[in-house]
This record gives structure tokens, C-alpha cells and sequence, in this order.
């Protein structure tokens, strides 16, 4: 553990040096664990020139919004909650393979609002150095709005982010990665309120029923594909819960209820695209 804390220490200390060198920040913030460590740290350095933005949009679980109120409360950064319109995009809802884009682009749009009427100096996300990596439109149109992206930009990666997090007493630190609803929904699916508003009810009560961490319900037309973590697949394993996991699902209009044997693999709608 002290090994490993002098391996991020460094790193925190840069994070801190460039975060305080913008004067003021808005940061983009879901309540994860990489934009609460960035929210965090504009916090101490920039205090009240800090300002997190959360969207609220359909396609992010209104569950995700109140944790999110929840951890910028606890990190002490000021925040604020904003409304997204990217279900009145055509291109956004034709839900192509850059679907992202359209998403990240009216997010942008939105948040280069704010920071003009707060006079804030640049907009800052929770990029990590791991994400510049696979299929992410929606990175490209946070860089053509000119967003900053500390984590990536000093080569934090995903578990020194964590690790940092612990350091700080984060309670996020060790919380599954979360992905918008739009994202369960197979590529050239529309996507429509009520498809969103079924994935987010199929996951909701999956969740009440089974202490599990990670989980998506991946929609094929009307297929749900289910998915866990690889250590939490055993707990699905009892024909009672398989039945009534079925019969909510099938309610919801589900015509088929199928359990992924691999197990949660991010972003596994991407596999299609290497084919």
C-alpha cells in the first residue's frame, strides 16, 4: 500500500499543479469515480471557481443523478444540474455506431453555456488514460469544444485513478464504471423514451433482486441479453430468481430473456464493428 501510494503521489501533485493553473473550471460531471476525482481536486485548488455540471437527460437513470447530487454534496464542489435535449436529434436516436457523438456534441453545446455566463476559464472531463483507447466518438466531440481532459492528459490510468480516490477518502473509488442507457441498445436499434425507460426499469429490477455491482441489460431488438460481472454470474444460478427475473422482463415486453454466459465486458455492442 505505501508503495503504491508513492507511485500516485506524484501524480496527484501534478493533477493538482495543472488543475490549478486554469484559475477556474466547470467539470463535467456523472458521479463516477474519474470526474468526482477531477470535481475533487478543482474543489481544493479553484473553491469556489469550481463548478460541476451534471446532465439530466432519459438516457442516464435518474438513480445515477441523485448519487451524483450526492458526491458533489460530499466532495464539497459547487454543482449544478442541467437539462440535455439530445433525444430531439434525429442522428442521435438513428442510433448509429457514432451515436456518442451527437451525445457528447448537444452535452458541449450545454456546458459551453454555462461557462460563458459563469465566466469560467475551460471545461474539464473525467477522460482517463485508458479511454483514449476502442470506439469513442463521444471523445472526439469533446475535443472539437476544446474540453481538457487531465486525467488523460497527465497518463492517469483507471486503477491509479481508483487509487487516488481511496487516498482521498473518495467513496466513489471503487464504483462500477456507468454508461448511459442508450448504450445497452444494439447499433441501428432506434432509440426511443420508452426503450430507454425499459432497460433502466429491467436494471432497476434486476438490482432489487440480486446484490449484484455490475449489470447490463443489452437490448437486440426483442432480445434482453443480460450481463454481470464474471464473480457475481453464480448468483443468477437458482431457478426461482431465473423465473422471476423472466416473467418482469417478458411484463416489461421483453420477448426473450437471455443470461450472457462471459459475463459484463465493456462495451460488448462494439464487437459488431470489428466483424
Amino acid at each position: 500500500m505505501v508503495a503504491e501510494r508513492e507511485e500516485t503521489e506524484p501524480k496527484l501533485q501534478t493533477l493538482r499543479t495543472l488543475i490549478q493553473s486554469f484559475g477556474s473550471a466547470l467539470i463535467a460531471f456523472s458521479g463516477g469515480v474519474d470526474s468526482t476525482l477531477v470535481a475533487k481536486v478543482a474543489a481544493m485548488e479553484l473553491g469556489e471557481r469550481a463548478l460541476a455540471i451534471t446532465a439530466d437527460s432519459p438516457s442516464i437513470p435518474q438513480s445515477e443523478l441523485e448519487d451524483a447530487r450526492l458526491v458533489a454534496g460530499e466532495i464539497g464542489v459547487r454543482h449544478r444540474v442541467v437539462k440535455t435535449q439530445e433525444l430531439e436529434n434525429p442522428q442521435y436516436l438513428a442510433n448509429a455506431s457514432n451515436r456518442c457523438y451527437f451525445c457528447k456534441d448537444e452535452l458541449m453545446n450545454v456546458l459551453s453555456k454555462v461557462q460563458k455566463e459563469e465566466n469560467l476559464a475551460v471545461i474539464l472531463d473525467g477522460t482517463n488514460a485508458d479511454d483514449l483507447h476502442g470506439h469513442r466518438p463521444g471523445f472526439r466531440a469533446m475535443k472539437e469544444h476544446g474540453s481538457r481532459s487531465p486525467l488523460a492528459e497527465l497518463g492517469i490510468a483507471k486503477v491509479e485513478v481508483r487509487r487516488i480516490a481511496t487516498e482521498l477518502g473518495l467513496s466513489v473509488a471503487e464504483k462500477p464504471a456507468m454508461a448511459c442507457l442508450s448504450s445497452r441498445i444494439e447499433y441501428g436499434q432506434a432509440i426511443t423514451l420508452e426503450s430507454l425507460n425499459r432497460v433502466g426499469e429491467a436494471e432497476a429490477y434486476i438490482k432489487s433482486v440480486v446484490n449484484v455491482r455490475e449489470l447490463r441489460v443489452r437490448v437486440h431488438g426483442s432480445v434482453a441479453r443480460i450481463e454481470v460481472g464474471k464473480e457475481e454470474r453464480r448468483l443468477f444460478f437458482d431457478e426461482k430468481l431465473m423465473d422471476m427475473i423472466h416473467t418482469k422482463l417478458r411484463d416489461l415486453g421483453f420477448a426473450y430473456v437471455a443470461f450472457d454466459l462471459q459475463g459484463y465486458r465493456s462495451g460488448s455492442l462494439n464487437l459488431i464493428l470489428s466483424q
